[in-house]
């Protein structure tokens, strides 16, 4: 894809049938597991995004034997656990690779040196140091524990530890830590988040136990991990990434006379807070084809053009839909009246400061946006009848979702919208371009 820049312009209706690409979560934990398993694992559907590619590379250096087989088909040979890397892991842009790949090391007595991008450089890492030092590992590294960093891991003491964010990276980190820790691990969490590790852990062989317990009037989840799990290889066929899909459905719900539909979206219930979040807007979203694949339901999702209006969020669906706030604020601009976000300041510590980039960016295209700490408020068009002007140059700071937002609102604005850094959008969906073109979106170079 250039670098040069991406422009999207207005043009015909969205309509046609298409896959997303494999769930990016999954793709990472399933390399990971893999090289930590002994025996043969199979992948399907996995990822070949730069992200997933760069936690392939990272797997092989810790010696495990990682090969592709076909698209989206990989064969990892894993050894029972990690050795010594001879060099330094470089982990792309891959902030979930890097953070679940270091709770893995820890378990180990080797020392193993991390970097990545400026990006990923740029992102604190001491959310996920912190727990593995409590359980006995040891760190050298840039200030708030930013890379490049050394770790050294090895006879990690059990932990209980409560999460103090809703962050499933940390949460996975101390788990896959713990599988070589003595007496094991319990994660709380305040807020349930994502659960692929605890599902795929399952899948490989590990026990995972899961409670939830009534404390104080609040519902905590209780994973915890007894000690002496062993893995074994086994199959994963991952399914479609919601993320991923997010972005042509959105289209299809702006864009006048479209019918858009995404095959084989994975159906998590904690991964899938935007499409309740559209639905309550008004989307009209349809999901058919419900079943089981690798122990996540999936399903096809339609989505038709729709007049949405502007709704509330619940802070508490945050760790749901954390990803998808860029594309909802996307669709929320061409909705009638304000639609509310709050706790979301996790988003201020994504590859980028995902609030001020999305904001600046719809403000570029003429659309009201309200900034706050840990939120914002996007004014919809539609209650004034008139689209959304468009026409902005938007400054990704190499943020893939940044990027893809601003040109799905491209497609169904008045004027064209360009984005500067589109290279980046390889790092979760290396075929977007291709993908929103075969529908019928005008997506040309700038």
């Amino acid at each position: 894809m250039s670098s040069a820049g991406l422009k999207s312009a207005p043009g015909g209706a969205l309509r046609g049938i298409v896959r997303a690409p494999g769930d990016k979560s999954m793709s990472h934990r399933s390399m990971i597991l893999g090289a930590l398993a002994t025996g043969t694992t199979t992948v399907e559907g996995l990822l070949e995004g730069d992200d997933v590619l760069a936690t392939a590379r990272a797997m092989a250096a810790f010696g495990a034997r990682v090969e592709r087989e076909g698209v989206g088909r990989w064969r990892i040979e894993g050894q029972g656990g990690f050795s010594e890397p001879a060099d330094v892991i470089d982990c792309g842009n891959a902030g979930t690779g890097v953070r679940l790949i270091m709770g893995a090391a820890a378990g180990f007595a080797i020392c193993s040196t991390f970097t990545g991008d400026q990006s990923l450089r740029g992102r604190p890492m001491g959310r996920v140091l912190e727990p593995l030092a409590r359980m006995g590992a040891t760190w050298m590294g840039r200030d708030k524990g930013r890379l490049p960093l050394t770790l050294k891991g090895g006879a990690l003491r059990g932990l209980t530890y409560t999460l103090p964010m809703a962050s499933a990276q940390v949460k996975s980190a101390v788990l896959l830590a713990g599988l070589h820790a003595e007496g094991g691990v319990e994660v709380i969490e305040p807020e349930a988040t994502r659960d692929h590790t605890e599902r795929m852990l399952r899948a490989f062989g590990a026990e995972v136990l899961v409670e939830d317990r009534v404390a104080g009037g609040k519902t905590f989840r209780h994973i915890r991990l007894p000690e002496g799990q062993k893995l074994t290889g086994t199959h994963v066929a991952v399914p479609g990434d919601p993320s991923s899909a997010a972005f042509p459905l959105v289209a299809g719900l702006i864009v006048p006379g479209s019918e858009v539909t995404v095959e084989g979206v994975m159906l998590n219930e904690l991964r899938t807070g935007l499409f309740t979040t559209l639905l309550e807007m008004g989307a009209d979203l349809v999901i058919s084809n419900r079943r089981m694949a690798s122990g996540e339901e999936v399903g096809d999702i339609t989505a038709r053009y729709s007049r949405l209006k502007g709704v509330v969020v619940p802070p508490e669906r945050a760790p749901a839909m954390i990803d998808e706030y860029p594309i909802l604020a996307v669709a929320a601009a061409f909705a009638d009246g304000p639609t509310v976000m709050r706790g979301i300041g996790e988003m201020r510590v994504k590859e980028s400061d995902r609030i001020a980039l999305t904001a600046a960016g719809l403000q570029a295209c003429g659309v009201t946006v309200e900034e706050e700490p840990e939120g914002m408020t996007v004014v919809g068009t539609q209650g004034g009848n008139h689209p959304v002007r468009g026409g902005g140059l938007v400054h990704t700071h190499g943020d893939h979702r940044i990027a893809m937002s601003h040109l799905v609102l491209g497609l169904a604005a008045e004027q064209a919208v360009a984005v500067d850094e589109p290279g980046m959008i390889a790092t979760s969906f290396p075929g977007f371009v291709d993908l929103m073109r075969g529908l019928g979106g005008g997506l040309t170079e700038a």
